[in-house]
């Protein structure tokens, strides 16, 4: 998936307020998939496996994003990923009324000015705008590739 690539390997910047991070998989969710606080150890340690079955649980499944278009649960997906599952969840609702191309356009624009009101942005702001550009491309072919 494309988001894979903007969830790298280990990072743990004082500017983020997820603190230690690895392949996406912030030290809080990883502690609460754990039942217990994890370390920066086992962050360090996530292997791809682990992640992607809490990405598949705590994201995918969360936002029921099966029962989405194509494009639209990709979007949504990243979404919940980087700015949480509750806001992808209210966006979607807010635009449930429109076609798929249209939700599409409407969580873009609405992930790019919530980017834009972080106070990190300064800081992540070039990353995150990048990672909707791309996100938003993969999902407008998604979508494009449903109407041949």
């Amino acid at each position: 998936m494309l988001f894979r690539s903007y969830e790298g390997g280990f990072t743990n910047d004082k500017y983020d307020p997820g603190g230690a991070t690895n392949l996406g998989i912030t030290i809080a969710t990883l502690s609460h998939e754990l039942g217990h606080r994890a370390t920066v150890m086992d962050v360090k340690r996530l292997d791809i496996p682990t992640a992607s079955a809490i990405y598949r649980k705590k994201y995918w499944n969360a936002i029921n994003a099966d029962n989405l278009a194509s494009g639209v649960d990709t979007l949504a997906f990243d979404i919940a990923v980087n700015s949480g599952v509750g806001r992808a969840l209210q966006w979607l609702q807010e635009c449930a009324h429109l076609s798929p191309s249209a939700r599409v356009d409407y969580l873009d624009n609405r992930r790019r000015n919530f980017y834009r009101a972080l106070k990190t942005f300064w800081r992540f702001g070039n990353g995150w705008m990048e990672r909707e550009r791309a996100m938003y491309s993969h999902a407008r072919t998604l979508l494009e590739t449903q109407h041949i």
